[in-house]
């Protein structure tokens, strides 16, 4: 590790199998933490390449519990988290409203580490039962349309790394790392990066797979379409800029979409939003975002698809969802 330290901290990069042998070595804890904290804060002062991702993708790829979903062909909606923003719980509450608008859901999900609230925290506190059962998640899907793959039960090699970059507390590659493993290997992906660079990145490396996706980043920060200004959407068909207008929305004040300030404050915004009792201003981000999942699932217009995501969240179909997801994932 000494050397490899050395190599990076001389600006050199490493080659894809470089990569993906650090990582499993990493995930075999054959370093001590200091070392490892000092592998990942490199990664936090220069850019990561193509290369790199791309071996870190496949050590975690081929580490993880693979679970097989593939007869549901499922999107996942997955940010990287790390925008500093502490918005309230949007791309969870967005992929109820896809799965509630007849579009398959395999959301790929975690504890907050850089945030006060992910989306494992309050999908917790809210009853919904966490496993790596094959069975359950193909339950799940067919009953509720919706699975919750719990990042930590389908990624043991992640053990080595969590109490680090919890006590880091600051966003590492390993937040740019969780759209890339989703443990079902889904082919249709909506994904919120947290910089303009990691959207282009992760367009390069979706441009050497089959998957169908959609990458957008919010030019004031935010890693999913926030509505507080333009945000860039990335497509196999190109890029545009989109805004509140694009919705038929007017923009949003960054105050409107903030997040609780603890789990239990967080999932009542939830509950309330998936009710249709929240803000005007809450229910437009999240629509937003579930119109954009639509689309991409489904290579449908922006228009169609947000009409979609109004029937669901204002018919309680994604609440719908979410209920039965609950009592699937107990039994």
């Amino acid at each position: 590790m000494k050397a490899l330290l050395n190599r990076l901290i001389a600006h050199e990069s490493l080659n894809k199998e470089e990569a993906k042998q650090i990582l499993i070595e990493i995930s075999e804890g054959k370093y001590d933490s200091h070392q490892v904290a000092a592998f990942m804060t490199i990664f936090m002062m220069r850019s990561i390449t193509v290369d790199e991702l791309a071996g870190f993708q496949e050590a975690l790829q081929s580490l993880c519990i693979a679970i097989d979903v593939s007869d549901f062909d499922p999107i996942d909606l997955c940010g990287t988290g790390g925008d500093q923003k502490d918005t309230f719980n949007i791309s969870t509450l967005a992929s109820f409203v896809t799965a509630g608008a007849g579009i398959p859901v395999a959301k790929h999900g975690n504890y907050g580490v850089s945030s006060s609230c992910g989306s494992s925290n309050v999908m917790e506190h809210l009853g919904i039962t966490f496993t790596n059962d094959t069975n359950v998640h193909q339950r799940c899907l067919e009953k509720a349309g919706i699975c919750i793959f719990h990042a930590p039960l389908f990624h043991p090699a992640m053990k080595a790394v969590a109490p680090i970059r919890r006590a880091l507390g600051v966003k590492t590659f390993f937040n740019m790392l969780g759209p890339l493993v989703n443990p079902g290997m889904v082919k249709k992906q909506m994904v919120g990066v947290f910089n303009l660079e990691l959207a282009r990145l992760y367009a390069y490396r979706f441009q050497q797979t089959q998957i169908q996706y959609g990458i957008v980043h919010a030019l004031d920060g935010y890693d999913e379409v926030s509505l507080t200004g333009k945000a860039k959407l990335i497509t196999p068909q190109g890029e545009r800029l989109l805004d509140a207008g694009h919705f038929g929305f007017e923009q949003l004040h960054p105050d409107s979409i903030k997040g609780g300030s603890d789990v239990g404050e967080s999932a009542k915004i939830f509950m309330k939003v998936l009710e249709g009792k929240g803000t005007d201003e809450q229910h437009q981000v999240v629509l937003a975002n579930a119109a954009l999942a639509i689309a991409v699932a489904q290579s449908s217009t922006l228009e169609s698809a947000l009409e979609r995501a109004k029937d669901s969240l204002f018919n309680q179909k994604g609440l719908q969802a979410f209920n039965t997801l609950k009592t699937v994932s107990a039994s």
